[in-house]
């Protein structure tokens, strides 16, 4: 096949020996089988912000930090320099989360590099050495049902404990091994502290997880494992070794309106002079 241009220099360097066929082709990027070696890997070319049609919203960017005050500041601004780190950042949150989520022991391919823009890791493939089907296109028993969403919770758990959520985590972002489940797609992840979405995206992860298993195991329908992990991780009880039961006790009180109207004023109060205050500071400099 003709190699593509961004795996050209990569191809050039003796970084990859061959470009094998196209895997997938997706709204953030495109996905090649390549070989290293006698490996078989996979490749991974981000497409610019421009190409993509799936923009990095900001829910997602909220309380991610470039790397230096200065591209801080002109992320802040928006200009053109600041868009390029912010999209380097968002390249590089995928690869960086690779590299932690393997180190802890959470089942996602093995990173092999990056390089150029272009990540190499491992293919996850079938019992054929096929490339492994997503979770929404296999049929699973009872047991296999409930053994997946189990090891999956555990995941989301230890992601949690590590400050971290998948942000986009669904039955498209989940591959099937011989081994089990494969969380796989993570530009999109998210801190659990930094960002005020955190809460609506791990119930979001969760809830996807369960609806779709719960069609192969009907009980899990009844489950809320998202909500007694987060009731946890905000109390400072969550570890990975904690036992959880899927039960949650939902808070039936009537929302104190006024209270919260005053809160939100005062939280825009304090907005507002933290921006002037960073203005300030970025006219002196």
């Amino acid at each position: 096949m003709r190699i593509p241009d961004d795996l050209q220099p990569l191809v050039d360097d003796g970084v990859i020996d061959e470009v094998i066929r196209p895997l997938k082709s997706g709204k953030e990027a495109s996905v090649y089988v390549v070989r290293v070696g006698d490996d078989i890997l996979c490749a991974k070319v981000y497409k610019n912000m421009a190409q993509r049609s799936f923009q990095a919203r900001s829910q997602y960017q909220e309380g991610r930090q470039v790397r230096g005050s200065r591209q801080q500041r002109a992320v802040n601004r928006a200009s053109k320099f600041g868009k390029r780190e912010q999209e380097k950042a968002w390249k590089n949150t995928e690869v960086d989360a690779l590299y932690q989520l393997d180190d802890a022991g959470i089942r996602v391919p093995k990173p092999r590099g990056y390089f150029q823009g272009v990540l190499l890791m491992e293919l996850i493939v079938d019992d054929e050495g096929h490339s492994a089907p997503r979770l929404g296109e296999v049929a699973l028993s009872v047991e296999q049902a409930t053994e997946y969403h189990a090891r999956l919770i555990g995941d989301v758990q230890l992601m949690l404990c590590l400050g971290l959520i998948h942000g986009d985590l669904s039955k498209y972002n989940v591959l099937v091994s011989p081994d089990g489940p494969v969380i796989i797609d993570l530009p999109q992840m998210v801190s659990a502290s930094g960002n005020n979405a955190a809460r609506q995206m791990l119930l979001r992860d969760v809830n996807n997880l369960r609806d779709c298993l719960s069609r192969s195991a009907p009980a899990l329908k009844e489950s809320y494992f998202g909500e007694e992990m987060w009731a946890l991780y905000e109390l400072g009880e969550l570890q990975p070794d904690t036992v959880l039961s899927g039960q949650f006790a939902f808070d039936q009180r009537r929302a104190d309106v006024q209270a919260v109207m005053e809160s939100i004023i005062d939280a825009k109060q304090v907005a507002l002079i933290r921006q002037q205050g960073r203005e300030a500071a970025e006219e002196e400099d």
